[in-house]
């Protein structure tokens, strides 16, 4: 998340900065209050049980998780044209 903020403020685009912080904060939400509606699409090739991932509106990432019983786990958020899989098991 801090190196997309900083690649936004480089490109001197404050207000993409800002819509990705924005938009990060309404996934959060989002997951807090469905943590089911992710899509579990990874957890099964990465052998990774309860992985899920949520698109960021507007944005090119992801936001990967896992839901726990009293809370939910969010485990990295990856741009989406990367190969997922890989930067996962690292």
């Amino acid at each position: 998340m801090k190196q997309a903020v900083e690649y936004y403020l480089e490109q001197d685009a404050p207000e993409a900065a800002l819509g990705f912080i924005d938009a990060m904060e309404a996934a959060y939400d989002q997951i807090g209050r469905y943590p089911a509606a992710g899509s579990p699409r990874y957890d099964h090739e990465l052998n990774l049980p309860g992985l899920r991932f949520l698109p960021l509106h507007g944005f090119p990432h992801l936001v990967f998780y896992v839901e726990r019983e009293d809370h939910v786990d969010v485990w990295r958020v990856l741009h989406g044209q990367r190969d997922i899989p890989p930067w996962m098991i690292e």
